[in-house]
C-alpha cells in the first residue's frame, strides 16, 4: 500500500487531525476509549479509498477530508462492536476496548462514534454523501445480524457466505470509494468505483477468512483461529468440511456445536484439515478472482497516478499477510 499511503499522506493527516477533535469529549471515559482505539493505528484503507478516489476524479477541494473521516468512524464504531459481539481479546496487536473497558462502556462508544459520523454527514450537505453512508451503515448492521443467525451453520452455502461478507465488509468499501466521484462532480464514474470498492472489499474479507487460519499471530495483529474459536464459519472451514471424510465432518460438527469448549488443540486439528482440503488455497484463489474484477473496474477509469495506486491497493490485499 506504499503508493497509496504515499498518494493521500497529506489529506490523511488532515483526516487524523479532524478524527482527534472529533473524539474529545467533556466525558474523560469517551476521550480514553476513543483515543486508544485511534492511536492503535491500523492499515486505513477505507478513508485512503475516498481521499484517492477524490483525486482521481480531479476534487481539488476539502470536503473529501470530512467524508474520510466519517468513514473511519463508522468503521472503528464497527470494530467495537464486533469485539463484543465476539469477546475479542486482542486487536492490532493491542488489548481490546472491551478487553480494558468492558462490553457495556464499548458498545456506548461504538454508539458515540456513530452519532459522531452522522454529525459530519449531515455538515457536508449532500443528500447523496447521506444516502450512500447511511444506506452503507444499514448494510453493515444487516451483514452482522445475518452473520450471527448463520453462526455455527455448516450447511451455509458459499452465496450466502458472500452475501454476509458483501454487507458487513464491501459495502463501507464500495461507499468509500463512491464517495470520491461524489465531491469530484463525476457521476459517471459512480459505477465504476463503487463496483471497484465492492470487489476490493469481498477480496479482502476472503483474505481476512484464510489469514485466521495460517497468519501468523505478531503479523496479523490478533489471535489466530478466532473465527474458528466463535463458531463462525468461513469459507476455508466450509471447504474443509464439504471435502472432509465422515470423521472430520462429525469432528467440525461436534466443534459448531460445543463452540465454547473448543482449545488449542482442536484448532490445530481444524488447522490440518483445512490443510489438507486445501481450504485455504480456495478461498485466496477466489479473493483473486474478486481482486481482477477490482482491477477490471479501475480500467474504466482514466489513467493517473491516482488509479496506479488503487490497482497496488488490489495487488496488496491479496497478497498480504496481516
Amino acid at each position: 500500500m506504499e503508493a497509496l499511503r504515499r498518494l493521500v499522506e497529506p489529506d490523511m493527516a488532515r483526516v487524523n487531525q479532524l478524527i482527534t477533535e472529533h473524539v474529545k469529549s467533556d466525558i474523560t471515559l469517551i476521550s480514553d476509549l476513543a483515543t486508544h482505539l485511534i492511536a492503535a493505528g491500523g492499515k486505513r484503507i477505507r478513508p485512503s479509498l475516498t481521499l484517492a478516489s477524490a483525486l482521481l476524479c480531479g476534487y481539488k477541494g476539502t470536503r473529501h477530508v470530512r467524508l474520510a473521516a466519517c468513514v473511519e468512524f463508522i468503521h472503528t464504531a464497527t470494530l467495537l462492536h464486533d469485539d463484543v459481539v465476539d469477546a475479542s481479546a486482542l486487536r492490532r496487536g493491542a488489548a481490546t476496548a472491551n478487553a480494558l473497558w468492558g462490553n457495556k462502556t464499548s458498545v456506548l462508544v461504538g454508539d458515540f462514534l456513530l452519532s459522531r459520523a452522522f454529525q459530519l454527514m449531515v455538515a457536508d450537505g449532500s443528500l447523496d454523501v447521506l444516502s450512500i453512508l447511511s444506506d452503507a451503515a444499514a448494510t453493515i448492521s444487516a451483514g452482522e445480524v445475518k452473520q450471527l443467525m448463520v453462526s455455527h451453520d455448516l450447511a451455509i452455502t458459499e452465496e450466502v457466505y458472500l452475501e454476509v461478507i458483501g454487507a458487513k465488509t464491501a459495502a463501507l468499501f464500495a461507499a468509500a470509494a463512491e464517495l470520491g466521484a461524489v465531491v469530484g462532480a463525476q457521476p459517471q464514474m459512480r459505477t465504476a468505483l463503487r463496483e471497484f470498492g465492492d470487489a476490493l472489499g469481498i477480496a479482502f474479507q476472503l483474505v481476512d477468512d484464510a489469514l485466521d487460519y495460517q497468519a501468523r499471530e505478531e503479523d496479523l495483529g490478533k489471535a489466530i483461529g478466532d473465527d474458528f474459536r466463535d463458531g463462525k464459519v468461513t469459507l476455508p472451514l466450509m471447504v474443509a468440511y464439504r471435502e472432509g471424510s465422515q470423521e472430520a465432518r462429525s469432528f467440525f460438527e461436534n466443534c459448531m456445536e460445543h463452540a465454547d469448549t473448543i482449545g488449542a488443540g482442536d484448532l490445530a486439528r481444524a488447522q490440518q484439515l483445512i490443510r489438507s482440503s486445501q481450504g485455504v488455497e480456495y478461498t485466496l484463489a477466489l479473493a483473486a478472482r474478486y481482486g481482477e474484477k477490482a482491477q477490471q473496474a479501475l480500467m474504466q477509469l482514466p489513467a493517473s497516478s491516482a488509479r496506479d495506486a488503487l490497482s497496488e491497493t488490489v495487488a496488496f490485499s491479496i497478497q498480504r499477510g496481516y
